[in-house]
């Protein structure tokens, strides 16, 4: 089966986005292709229509190649819990907690899930563009190793190998790389792709021919760095916000340690009229309209940081001179007068107590709520009716009487709350700002003056196929696609080298 895999020297080397840039280039010729992450390790996810659980970057790659989301393109997903422990989630669906040593013992078996997967997607598309997971140069967990040249050499399929130069030292990433891999793994190694390069390209030239010299493998393309691209992000963010020129919403999140699903906040940094600022961890807290407390999946440890870092005396503060707090998932259950977790689903068994600003208490219980949702938006400035939708990933139930005063409805049933006095919100909904009118009525109700209608706010999924579009553009335009084709083609087979 045509399937072509792209590694990186390092993570956050650009393989998510070379691999969404590639499903799209591929697409728009006509071919199928889907894309493929044997292993992830990640905190922002995406429910697939059939209710499991996958990668959010892996299922932006599905978008950019214009098919649905599935369990099968990302069939191991692990999310951190701590430093050492993550629940493992296998085929879309929660298998367990383990910790680093005992899911290294369990390799053996998620690989027979990972090849099973990769078999069955292989008869449905034409070509595979697969992901690698951190650095196939890690020595230490070579063995049974299933996120990238473990793979590869179990379906004999070529690799190219990306380099980050904006980091620096990028020759001296991608040959130490190639010089700690095996010599079947060398050989399937087709050659590098450059990336995120600014500059004049005469400069880069003479390391270019030095590097195929040295290596005797071709660079097949160096790509620009392409300024303002803002695209579902596979896990860590950044603190970089989004300072509008004239801000008339200032909204801060604390950048929690176990944050989930910060993609939430991504349409927030492209609003016009929004600035955005995420705190880091010893950092002050600046003055602010609204205070969001976003996703996590360690709700108690998150909230247990929060105190320390002093956020829950800014946000009574806050409160007090007339400021709005939104939570979203985590965050919302933060919001109540306890958290249950009598089972130690999401850290040590017990119970903690909530920042009490809504009368609720939430109960971690085994089984995962996941759903992608749609409804309306309620007690609204704009009126009730306005149309949402978005996904849920969460354990937990919450109950009390905040739920009595819902935020909104989501097929058929109130999700969320929001206080008496109207200055606290919580839901459990994920993607609540992506869609346009969701968005303005959304910011309305948190104090954006005069957010009426569609055109007064950013469309998030319109935004997200544009960027899509740059991106393959840049990736044609800098590329060797005829390599590439070759590659995924199959007429550039890589096991006569074996």
């Amino acid at each position: 089966m045509p399937t072509l895999m792209i590694q990186g020297t390092t993570s956050d080397a650009g393989k998510s986005t070379v691999v969404a840039g590639l499903c799209r280039a591929l697409s728009r010729r006509g071919i199928s292709v889907a894309p493929f992450k044997p292993q992830n390790m990640a905190l922002n996810s995406a429910v697939t229509p059939q209710g499991g659980e996958i990668g959010r970057s892996t299922a932006l790659q599905a978008r950019a190649a214009g098919v649905a989301p599935h369990c099968d393109m990302n069939p191991v997903l692990l999310k951190p819990e701590s430093d050492r422990g993550a629940q493992v989630i296998l085929d879309g669906q929660v298998y367990g907690h383990m910790d680093a040593i005992d899911y290294h013992a369990f390799k053996r078996q998620a690989r027979q899930s990972v090849l099973a997967a990769w078999e069955r997607l292989s008869a449905r598309f034409d070509v595979i563009i697969a992901e690698g997971a951190g650095s196939p140069a890690e020595v230490n967990l070579r063995e049974g190793d299933i996120a990238n040249m473990g793979f590869a050499e179990a379906v004999d399929c070529p690799v190219l190998l990306v380099g980050d130069i904006d980091r620096g030292g990028v020759f001296a990433q991608l040959v130490g790389t190639l010089a700690l891999l095996s010599e079947s793994e060398q050989a399937r190694t087709r050659g590098f792709i450059i990336n995120r390069f600014r500059g004049d390209i005469a400069l880069l030239e003479p390391g270019l021919d030095w590097l195929t010299a040295h290596t005797g493998k071709p660079v097949h393309g160096v790509l620009p760095y392409l300024q303002g691209l803002l695209l579902d992000a596979e896990d860590g963010v950044g603190l970089a916000g989004h300072e509008a020129g004239t801000p008339d919403l200032r909204v801060v999140v604390p950048a929690l340690p176990r944050i989930s699903n910060h993609t939430d906040l991504d349409p927030l940094r492209l609003h016009p009229r929004v600035a955005l600022t995420l705190v880091g961890p010893d950092r002050p807290i600046p003055p602010a309209d609204v205070i969001l407390l976003p996703g996590s999946k360690a709700t108690a440890s998150d909230l247990a940081w929060l105190r320390a870092q002093g956020w829950e005396t800014a946000i009574r503060r806050h409160l007090r001179y007339g400021g709005r707090v939104l939570g979203i998932c985590g965050g919302f259950q933060m919001l109540g007068e306890a958290i249950d977790d009598p089972d130690g689903l999401e850290g040590p068994g017990g119970s903690v107590t909530g920042l009490g600003l809504l009368p609720l208490r939430t109960r971690m219980g085994a089984g995962k709520q996941l759903r992608n949702v749609a409804g309306t938006l309620l007690d609204t400035p704009a009126g009730e009716g306005t149309p949402v939708s978005g996904y849920e990933i969460h354990n937990g139930v919450s109950e009390g009487p905040a739920l009595a005063r819902p935020l909104m409805e989501l097929d058929g049933r109130p999700d969320g709350a929001i206080s008496e006095d109207g200055q606290v919100l919580g839901t459990y909904l994920h993607g609540l700002f992506d869609e346009a009118g969701a968005c303005a009525a959304l910011l309305a109700r948190l104090g954006l003056a005069g957010e009426e209608g569609e055109d007064a706010a950013v469309d998030f999924a319109a935004h997200r196929e544009r960027e899509l579009d740059r991106l393959a553009d840049g990736l044609e335009a800098s590329l060797d696609m005829a390599a590439i084709e070759a590659l995924v083609g199959g007429s550039d087979p890589v096991s006569h080298y074996r």
